[in-house]
């Protein structure tokens, strides 16, 4: 009976000191601390306007953010550890669930935490979502009506979508990620068939959108946020929501294990995650991880989609995923 007592103390305790600081405890040391470096693969016209929000909130905070594409980040962060350098406190990528094991970011349940899909946070606090990007066939709504767009994966495989068809040559998360939904024998064989529609490539799913809209096919890949945009803005685009999985990747924030400004790491955490960082996303035109901000359009739900995001192991094994992908269509 003690030793039951002493393991439910012990875990109340635990529990409660990876969960949120006081917000006053929080500010205090970020006060001492007085900077924060912050090492993101998220777009500069994203990440900085959320930097700078914070900011207004913490002027005594001294903020550096380092930019840089997914795969040059991420090889940046272990050059850096190799060297015995540990120069960031927050990271933001989509591959962030590789860093766990890795043990290059630290558990820290946000106080927030709750209003976010368990697909969209680590249950043990190494990351948080900060938006969602979701992989769609987009189409141009000059050259193809609704009711005649592919409805599902297998409507793809009509004829009449032979060279009709946009896509990135570097979506080996999405290749990998089917096949933890499908199987791997199936996917290949999917992917086969694809293959013989003979579609376009492209490199970047913002390049695919702008194509699409501009009329050079009437169809593409494409993430459904930057679609949304450009139909705000008048362009001829939309996309289709029933594919059966729409996969999907997950821009999260954590904690640096080895953090030197950690209560300044935090507080970003914090904000980021907050209702109001994350309406700052959405007012971004991306789409917010929290579920009880909703995105701009009524068709982006995410509880209304059939989801799968890239699930870790995907990105562990995503250079093999990528040698498959090339040799299936040919790149």
């Amino acid at each position: 009976m003690r030793l039951k007592l002493f393991f439910t103390v012990f875990l109340c305790f635990y529990a409660s000191n990876l969960s949120a600081q006081s917000q006053s405890a929080l500010v205090d040391g970020a006060k001492k601390e007085a900077k924060l470096v912050w090492y993101t693969s998220m777009a500069i016209d994203t990440s900085k306007p959320l930097l700078d929000a914070f900011l207004k909130e913490y002027p005594f905070i001294n903020a550096e953010l380092v930019r840089a594409g997914e795969e040059q980040l991420v090889n940046r962060i272990f050059s850096e550890i190799r060297a015995g350098r540990w120069a960031f406190d927050v990271m933001s990528t989509s591959s962030i669930a590789t860093m766990i094991e890795r043990k290059i970011v630290a558990p820290y349940l946000a106080p927030e935490r709750d209003q976010f899909m368990d697909q969209f946070k680590d249950p043990q606090g190494y990351w948080t979502g900060v938006f969602v990007n979701n992989l769609v066939l987009a189409y141009n709504t000059k050259m193809l009506a609704a009711k005649d767009a592919p409805r599902s994966y297998e409507d793809l495989l009509h004829p009449r979508w032979k060279g009709q068809m946009l896509m990135d040559s570097t979506d080996y998360d999405w290749y990998g990620t089917l096949q933890t939904v499908w199987g791997r024998e199936r996917t290949v064989k999917y992917m086969q068939q694809l293959a013989k529609q003979e579609p376009l490539w492209r490199r970047g799913h913002g390049l695919t959108a702008q194509l699409v809209g501009a009329g050079e096919v009437p169809l593409a890949w494409a993430y459904n946020f930057r679609i949304e945009r450009m139909k705000r803005d008048g362009a001829p685009v939309d996309w289709i929501e029933t594919f059966d999985p729409i996969v999907c990747t997950i821009s999260g924030i954590g904690l640096s294990a080895k953090a030197s400004h950690p209560n300044a790491a935090k507080l970003l955490i914090n904000f980021a995650t907050s209702r109001k960082g994350q309406e700052m996303i959405r007012e971004m035109r991306r789409i917010p991880a929290r579920s009880d901000v909703k995105p701009l359009a009524a068709k982006m739900d995410q509880s209304k989609l059939k989801l799968k995001a890239v699930p870790k192991e995907v990105y562990s094994g995503l250079d093999d995923h990528a040698k498959e992908f090339r040799k299936v269509f040919g790149l």
